[in-house]
C-alpha cells in the first residue's frame, strides 16, 4: 500500500506521522505505451518552446474515474476486493486520445474519444464502489481528459495556444485492459507529482472462469 515510513529505530516529526497516515487516491485508466508514444512525438517540439510548463512524466499520464482526495490509509484495503470484483465482471472499455483542450487556462489536457458511453457506465460503477464503502468524495460529472501539464500563474497564454495546437491530434484505438488504484504524493514536497500503483486488475478476468 501506498504509504510513507519511517526507518526503524528513527524519531519521526508530527508532518511524516501525518503522511504515513494517510495517502491521496483516485482510480484511473491508463493508455497503453504505444497511445502514450504517438502524442508525445506530437507534443515533443511543444517540450522545448514550453519549458516553463510543469509537464506531467508520460509514465503517469491517467485517465481519472474518481478522485477519492486525502485518505486515511486503512480506507484503502476495502476498495481493493470489490474493485476487483469489478474489473473482473467487465470487459475492456475501447478509447483513443483526440484533440486537446485546458482548464481556466492553467491545465492542458489531451481529450479520450472511442466508447465514452461505456466509459461512462464503468465511472459510474466505480463511484458506485466508493461509495458502498463509505468514503465521502466529491462526485463531480466525469469529464474525460488526460491531463498533460500545468502553467504557471503568471503563463495562462502557453496553455492556451498548446491547447491550440493539439486541435487536429487523433491518436490510434486501444483497449482499456486494467482498473488501477492509483496513489500520489501530491503537495509532499517541491518535486515534481508522483503517480504509483497501489494496485490494478485486469478487465474480464473472471468471466471465463
Amino acid at each position: 500500500m501506498a504509504e510513507v515510513r519511517g526507518r526503524p529505530g528513527t524519531e519521526t516529526g508530527t508532518g511524516e506521522r501525518d503522511r504515513a497516515a494517510t495517502v491521496r487516491v483516485f482510480i484511473a485508466l491508463a493508455p497503453p505505451d504505444e497511445a502514450k508514444d504517438e502524442l508525445e512525438r506530437t507534443l515533443g517540439p511543444a517540450y522545448d518552446a514550453y519549458p516553463r510548463m510543469r509537464w506531467n512524466r508520460v509514465e503517469d499520464w491517467h485517465i481519472t474515474l474518481a478522485f477519492l482526495g486525502e485518505l486515511p490509509a486503512a480506507a484503502v484495503p476495502p476498495l481493493r476486493t470489490p474493485l476487483a470484483d469489478l474489473a473482473a465482471s467487465r470487459g475492456p472499455v475501447e478509447l483513443s486520445l483526440r484533440g486537446g483542450g485546458h482548464f481556466d487556462e492553467r491545465v492542458l489536457w489531451s481529450g479520450i474519444d472511442g466508447d465514452l458511453d461505456a466509459l461512462h457506465r464503468l465511472a459510474a460503477d466505480v463511484r458506485g464502489v466508493v461509495t458502498a464503502c463509505g468514503i465521502p468524495f466529491e462526485d463531480r460529472p466525469l469529464r474525460p481528459h488526460l491531463t498533460l501539464a500545468r502553467a504557471r500563474r503568471d503563463d495562462p497564454s502557453s496553455t492556451v495556444a498548446l491547447a491550440a495546437g493539439l486541435t487536429g491530434f487523433a491518436g490510434r484505438s486501444w483497449p482499456a485492459e486494467r482498473l488501477h488504484l492509483v496513489g500520489s504524493d501530491f503537495g509532499r514536497g517541491p518535486g515534481p507529482i508522483r503517480y504509483r500503483d497501489i494496485e490494478s486488475w485486469a478487465f474480464g478476468a473472471g468471466r471465463h472462469a
